[in-house]
């Protein structure tokens, strides 16, 4: 039998392997990484663009993979960066309308998948497990600040 905390890291980390899986798939289909949707994503809600400081908030990542990442999405024109230093973590990221495109595509195909695979949940279920994901992220986020207590 399955205690709590396999259950919880299974389902977490299978759902996680086949949301990368997916991700990947429909981003191999633009040359980019399945890493690359959640900065696209993000600059996409952003329409005044973001600093790369933003960015690691609003992504939960740190310094030197937006840098990379930046540079990655402006090199394939789906980014640009306004005012600031030649490094990455000065200025403005703002998406091009070849990048506001593409992310545009991954919400709907996200929408999708997302849809598909819930469809079994009625309202009041989603409603439910979204309140007990967030819950639990942000006890997780604690936990992982302050460690697990003695």
């Amino acid at each position: 039998m399955y205690t709590r905390f396999e259950r919880f890291s299974l389902g977490i980390s299978e759902i996680s392997r086949y949301w990368h899986k997916l991700a990947s798939e429909e981003m191999e289909k633009h040359g980019l990484k399945s890493s690359h949707s959640l900065y696209l994503l993000t600059l996409a809600r952003y329409t005044d663009g973001l600093t790369a400081p933003q960015i690691c908030e609003y992504c939960g990542k740190d310094k030197a993979d937006v840098s990379r990442m930046m540079k990655i999405l402006e090199q394939k024109g789906m980014v640009t960066k306004d005012g600031g230093f030649q490094n990455r973590y000065g200025g403005i990221f703002r998406l091009t309308e070849k990048g506001r495109e593409i992310a545009e595509h991954i919400r709907s195909r996200a929408s999708k998948a997302v849809e598909i695979a819930g469809a079994d949940l009625t309202d009041e279920q989603r409603d439910i497990f979204y309140m007990a994901l967030e819950s639990i992220t942000a006890r997780m986020r604690e936990l992982s600040q302050e460690g697990v207590p003695e």
